[in-house]
């Protein structure tokens, strides 16, 4: 399973995410963000690329809809809603995170 991970910019919350979840049951995890500045811009590589699609924000979803529209057709876009008041590894993330994902994917305490 390729789990991939979005946010504004990819600093701390789908960072965190990627460093969380990476090797979780086997899973291929990567992260990108969505704006100009973003530390990986997601691309449309990563889209074709990803079984699932973690969004953190609903401005997320519509912003790779504009980007990417027809490429989206068939992928899971799962949104976390985990708003960006959060650190990179913030311990309230980091358990937010576990919580929300393990709706969709098996994750050990």
């Amino acid at each position: 399973m390729k789990l991939l991970f979005i946010c504004s910019r990819n600093k701390w919350r789908s960072l965190t995410a990627e460093h969380l979840f990476r090797g979780l049951n086997g899973c291929d995890v990567r992260s990108a963000g969505t704006e100009e500045g973003a530390r990986v811009k997601v691309t449309e590589g990563h889209i074709g690329w990803a079984d699932e699609i973690f969004v953190m924000e609903k401005k997320h979803v519509r912003r790779l809809k504009e980007k990417f529209g027809p490429r989206l057709d068939g992928k899971p876009l799962r949104i976390l809603d985990i708003p960006d008041d959060y650190r990179y590894m913030d311990e309230e993330l980091v358990e937010l995170l576990k919580a929300r994902v393990s709706e969709y994917v098996d994750v050990p305490e």
